[in-house]
Order: structure tokens, then C-alpha cells, then sequence
């Protein structure tokens, strides 16, 4: 029984781990190798003086719906952690974990909406912007993470306490 829940516990950190990285790494969009574009600042890698100029990003509600939803993922993922954290230590025996696997789900079906709406406006967020570029990894990460929160979801709403 210690290594299930070792192993559900080290799922749920790698899952936070991901869900962080996604939200707050510099990389949802790469123009070329000097300039990537996140959730929070545009960076432009400045050759002559050997640094990142960054400037503040689109003003787009789409992009706003965006910045919210992954932080609502981060959100609900960690409170997911701490109530099975609470619940581990203060349910009784055969209790089942419900209320973390809603919340994990929460922040499966948030992390779906946001990358879902980044995907479909990228052109409209980054207008100003030259032609081309690519999905960075913080992006791909983020599709990482929802069937993976989804399914740790799921596994909570299954997953029994014994002693």
C-alpha cells in the first residue's frame, strides 16, 4: 500500500512540476532562437549588450482567458495536492477521495480550455509579430499535462483509503 501511495503522490508532484513549468516558462511561442513569447512577457535576445529585452504582452481578452485558465490549473492542481494531503492523514477507512479528484479534473478541464483558445487565436495574440514561428515547449507541455491531470483525476475518484 506504501508504494501506491508513493506512486500517486509523485504523480500529482510531476503533474505540479508540469503545470508550473507550462505557466510560467518563457517559451509558448518561438519566433526564432532570439525571440520567444510567453503567457506574461515578449523577450527579444539582445546580441550587442548580451541580454533579454522584454516588453508586456497582448492586450486580447482571448489572451487574458488564456493567462487566467493556467493559473486556475496551477490553482486547483495544488489544492487538489493539500486536500489529499488533509484527507490522507483525516478520513476514515474506506473513505474514497472525491473532492481531490474534482479538483484535479478542474484543473485537467482548465488546462484543456487554455491551450485549446492559445491554439485557435495565436495569429490574433501575435499580430504584430512576423510571419512564421512555432508552438514552444511550455505549450506542449500544457497538452502534456491534461490527460495526465485527467487521469490523476480519475485515479483519485477510484482510489480507496485502507490502513
Amino acid at each position: 500500500m506504501s508504494y501506491l501511495l508513493f506512486g500517486v503522490t509523485a504523480f500529482h508532484i510531476v503533474i505540479l512540476i508540469i503545470l508550473f513549468v507550462a505557466t510560467l516558462d518563457n517559451s509558448w511561442w518561438v519566433l526564432s532562437e532570439d525571440e520567444t513569447l510567453n503567457l506574461w512577457r515578449d523577450c527579444i535576445y539582445n546580441n550587442s549588450s548580451n541580454s533579454w529585452m522584454c516588453s508586456s504582452v497582448s492586450t486580447n481578452e482571448w489572451f487574458h482567458a488564456v493567462q487566467a485558465l493556467m493559473v486556475l490549473s496551477v490553482l486547483f492542481s495544488s489544492f487538489a495536492f493539500m486536500l489529499f494531503m488533509c484527507q490522507l492523514y483525516t478520513m476514515e477507512k474506506g473513505g474514497l477521495f472525491y473532492a481531490t479528484g474534482v479538483f484535479q479534473i478542474l484543473a485537467s478541464l482548465a488546462v484543456f480550455s487554455g491551450a485549446v483558445i492559445y491554439a485557435s487565436h495565436v495569429t490574433e495574440f501575435h499580430k504584430d509579430k512576423p510571419e512564421g514561428g512555432h508552438f514552444g515547449h511550455c505549450f506542449v507541455l500544457a497538452w502534456v499535462a491534461f490527460p495526465l491531470c485527467l487521469v490523476s483525476g480519475i485515479m483519485y475518484i477510484h482510489l480507496r483509503k485502507r490502513e
